[in-house]
């Protein structure tokens, strides 16, 4: 008996011992954490002193006008390509089930655009999410918490372009389908084998043209907004066929998901908006190359989505209106593997149904590139403040010539190639994870700081750019984004059927908290020794020639 108790003493030594090495630990990981700097944006006279009070130097060119800012949400958003890749989903709550969905998502995109616009107007930096939530974080966790948004911002970014890609390349097999009269096989090699050429040559454009990134998004709002006119024009004009009625468009909801009821089916139908109507994040990322930014931001975040949401809204409509005797499900079997060509194709024909679908990938290919370049400033500005593993001092460096991040577009095209091998591995499935990794991991990116600013030591810290609507209303808009975000988490992590097989798994659950764990472990084992929040590149010459004014005015509010 004697001999137990003296194991089970030195058990539970040892088991305190080991306790105590993890407290210790933590405790000297939670007190390894960079300055937290004051940031009031009504003390900067311009973006360059704004920036340096943000606590960096101005290493990008500033050639983003405000349109143009708006620009590059409104060209990634692309509606009537990304509509095109999303439209099933949308279709299996019925035609009301895609037009309402629509619609009322969108009321909730808004709000949480316009939350991240009051962020963006305060403090306009590239690293925009995790930069915010290492702002207004309790102390405690603000290091570890704004390291895990990073990551999952970087990720979801990544999603976003995959999916686009991958979108394109179904686009371009639908009008293959159709032009060979479906003597044709769509293969997931294939669909590969586009998507990868999509993202080697959307890496090679970025790299050549980021001098001329800005130009990029004047020509790809042009060429979406016509993609828009023709489509509401041509295809209801042209129809061979009677339009359906309004009750079969507002009123007709259907269940394509048998297993789950047709409420919830009606809320899996807000996932086209979710994905469409987003990455309007990437106005913040362009930031540090926009003029004007505090202002720019809010119109490009808050106008692309109002535009989206009521363009959506009606290319939804005519949609619905123009699907062939009113028969959903023909149109999302369809042997094209997309409704959107099939809907066109009943309307126009096989001629205009191919041209139709060459020009829509023509706009997502447009789409893909805009979203790399927000992907490369979101990789770069991590780099930059030591928080991408492993590779951050390499990635980090900005090509003197033309000052632009171009090792970190390569990473971006190489880490999107590696990801992409969902779609050959599992076809269907692992092409609806990359959908919904885009969205999962953006939205806990975005909902974090606005949350925290809701929590007492966030409402102290934030101080308001120009675009905001008073601390009422603004608290209110910021509660609804919270809950909003949450939702659509858990909603995204369903997959389409209760009865779960390698096929119809949804895959986002296991990528996305796979991520978000190993990212915590990734810290709390190694990653602390170099990411201890945003770190200040100003040098001492920086500093006294740009920032003196800045500081003075500092030293007088102390």
């Amino acid at each position: 008996m004697d001999a137990i108790r003296s194991r089970n003493s030195e058990h539970l030594n040892v088991i305190t011992s080991i306790r105590s090495k993890t407290e210790d630990h933590l405790h000297h990981i939670a007190s390894i954490r960079s300055e937290i700097r004051e940031i009031d944006p009504s003390q900067a006279h311009n973006d360059v002193e704004l920036l340096a009070q943000i606590g960096y130097k101005q290493e990008l060119r500033r050639h983003y006008s405000t349109l143009q800012v708006f620009g590059i949400a409104y060209s990634i958003m692309g509606l009537l390509p990304s509509i095109s890749s999303t439209i099933a989903t949308g279709l299996e709550s019925g035609p009301a089930g895609l037009v309402w969905g629509w619609f009322v998502a969108s009321i909730f995109i808004l709000s949480t655009g316009t939350s991240m616009s009051f962020l963006g107007s305060a403090i306009p930096t590239s690293g925009g999410l995790y930069y915010y939530t290492n702002y207004y974080a309790p102390h405690w966790i603000r290091v570890p918490l704004s390291f895990l948004i990073g990551c999952s911002n970087t990720l979801g970014l990544i999603g976003g372009l995959c999916s686009i890609s991958y979108g394109f390349a179904v686009e371009v097999l639908s009008a293959v389908f159709i032009q060979t009269d479906g003597d044709f096989e769509i293969t997931n090699a294939k669909c590969y084998g586009l998507f990868a050429a999509c993202i080697i040559s959307n890496v090679i454009i970025s790299c050549l043209t980021t001098k001329y990134a800005a130009h990029w998004q004047t020509i790809s709002i042009i060429v979406n907004t016509f993609l828009i006119i023709l489509f509401m024009i041509a295809v209801p004009a042209g129809k061979k066929h009677d339009f359906n009625s309004a009750s079969y468009i507002f009123t007709n909801f259907e269940n394509a998901r048998t297993t789950y009821s047709t409420a919830w089916s009606f809320f899996m139908g807000f996932m086209p908006a979710i994905w469409t109507i987003g990455a309007f994040d990437s106005a913040i990322h362009c930031s540090e190359e926009a003029k004007n930014a505090q202002r720019a931001i809010p119109v490009g975040i808050v106008g692309s989505i109002s535009a989206c949401w009521i363009l959506g809204w009606l290319i939804c409509i005519v949609c619905a209106a123009c699907i062939k005797d009113g028969d959903t499900a023909r149109v999302l079997s369809s042997e094209t593997g997309n409704p959107m060509a099939q809907i066109i194709y009943d309307a126009l024909g096989k001629k205009w149904a191919v041209a139709f679908m060459a020009m829509i990938a023509v706009g997502q290919y447009m789409m893909s590139v805009s979203i790399l370049i927000a992907l490369s400033r979101q990789i770069w500005s991590f780099a930059r403040d030591n928080g991408l593993p492993i590779v951050y001092n390499f990635i980090k460096v900005i090509n003197p010539k033309i000052q632009v991040p171009v090792r970190a577009t390569i990473f971006a095209g190489c880490l999107s190639l590696v990801l992409g091998l969902l779609v050959l591995i599992n076809g269907t499935a692992g092409a609806n994870a990359l959908f919904s990794l885009a969205v999962a991991c953006n939205l806990l990116a975005w909902g974090t700081p606005v949350f925290l600013v809701l929590l007492p030591l966030g409402r102290k810290r934030f101080v308001s750019g120009p675009f905001y609507f008073g601390k009422i209303i603004s608290r209110i808009i910021n509660c609804v984004t919270s809950c909003w975000v949450v939702f659509v988490i858990v909603l995204a992590m369903f997959p389409d059927s209760r009865d779960v097989d390698k096929d119809s798994m949804n895959y986002t659950v296991v990528i996305n908290c796979g991520m978000w764990i190993l990212s915590l472990i990734y810290f709390y084992v190694w990653g602390y020794r170099t990411y201890t929040g945003p770190v200040s590149n100003l040098d001492d010459e920086y500093s006294e020639g740009s920032i003196q004014h800045l500081d003075e005015v500092l030293k007088e509010k102390a």
